[in-house]
């Protein structure tokens, strides 16, 4: 018989990476097509290399940014409602503890258990450690293992720097009459991959996620190249 692998992850352990490495692509993936529209937007204005680097690092150190203190907000709300949550098990456990036994009881029969076994299961996980077995199973929630804002912060700000490099530096290192065509393969490729791997991530349709993706990337590369051609029409 084959030995049993504890290294592999499992449950909320392989949901949990899993979630993050989604987050890191879907971060990427914003930085490539919102980088690759303000420097095509931009080519269809001017060739000046000067220029084309200027708007791409703001636009990359503008998202990035942006990407880190919206994370950071949001991931602080949730940890803030789960310390919250916490808090309120905290003094019901302290005030009425048999009916926290109770309840932890019927959410265990709720999973399919029988009353006996429900019982004997939420003594037992009282007695090891009533808070942790309460924020599980009632609040999906580990009180060892609560998310953090920072980590999410820094993780959406590379992942974001990370994609916008790559038509940052597609639009400036090649030569002028290369810089369009180079930047749009480049960004299509890259969504393609995105895209592709997401929807593994997920266990998605592959297909449909990638034509998502380039569709959206071609389309906004499409739009700001053609509104930075009017605007150099028009002589603005």
């Amino acid at each position: 018989m084959t030995e049993p692998t504890h290294e592999e992850a499992h449950g909320e352990a392989l949901g949990s990476r899993l979630n993050w490495l989604r987050a890191a692509v879907l971060g990427a993936n914003d930085g490539i097509v919102s980088t690759a529209g303000i420097v095509v937007g931009v080519a269809g204005a001017t060739q000046s290399r000067s220029a084309l680097l200027t708007a791409g690092l703001a636009g990359l150190l503008a998202g990035s940014m942006s990407m880190a203190a919206g994370e950071y907000v949001s991931v602080s709300t949730q940890r803030d409602s789960e310390m919250a949550a916490l808090a309120v098990e905290k003094r019901e456990l302290r005030e009425q503890p048999e009916a926290e036994l109770q309840e932890l009881t019927t959410l265990l029969e709720d999973r399919g258990l029988s009353h006996e076994v429900a019982r004997e299961a939420a003594e037992q996980l009282t007695a090891r450690d009533p808070l942790r077995a309460h924020a599980r199973v009632e609040l999906g929630i580990d009180p060892e293992d609560l998310t953090n804002p920072w980590h999410a912060a820094w993780a959406s700000f590379l992942a974001f720097t990370v994609g916008a490099l790559l038509p940052l530096l597609a639009i400036v290192l090649p030569p002028p009459g290369w810089r369009l065509g180079v930047t749009v393969v480049s960004v299509l490729a890259a969504l393609v991959l995105t895209g592709w791997t997401s929807a593994r991530l997920g266990a998605a349709d592959p297909k449909r996620a990638v034509l998502r993706n380039v569709v959206g990337g071609a389309l906004a590369m499409g739009v700001t190249y053609a509104a930075g051609s009017l605007l150099s029409a028009a002589g603005v």
